[in-house]
């Protein structure tokens, strides 16, 4: 287990101080208010990282018409290249 670098030793002695320091009924308390903090901290980066997906998406749909449409101007151009060619 190693989460931030943190392994089980170093978790093990943070849980015991945290015990010492606020006390058996009001750890509990203070464990509910942390996950609430994280759970919330988590919907907004996800709500984050939904938005600045959306805002790439436009832009890929944005620019898709254009490669298309300059493709299709570089086939024609070609074609024309290709039949000036072949009349000489």
């Amino acid at each position: 287990m190693n989460i931030f670098g943190v392994g089980l030793p170093e978790v093990t002695v943070i849980l015991i101080l945290a015990l010492l320091i606020f006390g058996p009924k009001k750890l509990p308390e203070l464990g509910k208010q942390l996950g609430k903090t994280l759970k919330s901290l988590k919907k907004a980066s996800n709500e984050f990282q939904n938005e600045i997906d959306q805002v790439m998406n436009e832009e890929d749909k944005e620019e898709s018409p254009k490669s298309i449409e300059s493709n299709q101007t570089n086939e024609i151009n070609q074609e024309k290249i290709d039949s000036e060619n072949s009349k000489k």
